[in-house]
């Protein structure tokens, strides 16, 4: 079994700061990323998927590909982008791949895109 290095690009709270204070060109280029992963509609699908599981939760590769008209590799290479992205991790067991979203990376966009309430706003 091999165990392939992911780089994490979404890695703290710092950064991602949400709406409150701009993100720097370093930010925004590591964000864009992780946004252009979900960009697309069957990633973004297969993360809905994932992601539904909860917290350590995880799915089988086997019951991700029969919900979509695509191609295994078609999936896979959907599933690797995700991991590019730091969205996801993955583990092989026997001839299965097993996917999680890693811990945090939803709780981090999700405080990236809640606006900051100020003072005397109305709901």
């Amino acid at each position: 079994m091999s165990k392939q290095e992911l780089e994490v690009i979404v890695q703290d709270a710092a950064c991602c700061p949400g709406l409150s204070s701009p993100l720097d060109e370093d930010q925004a280029a590591e964000l864009a990323k992780v946004f252009k992963a979900l960009g697309d509609p069957v990633r973004l699908r297969l993360m809905s998927m994932i992601a539904s599981r909860g917290e350590g939760g995880e799915v089988c590769v086997c019951e991700l590909t029969p919900a979509f008209e695509l191609s295994q590799p078609t999936i896979s290479h959907h599933l690797k982008l995700l991991r590019q992205a730091g969205l996801i991790d993955c583990e092989r067991r026997g001839t299965w791949v097993y996917y999680w979203v890693l811990p945090g990376v939803l709780d981090r966009l999700a405080a990236f895109l809640t606006a900051p309430q100020t003072a005397g706003a109305t709901a």
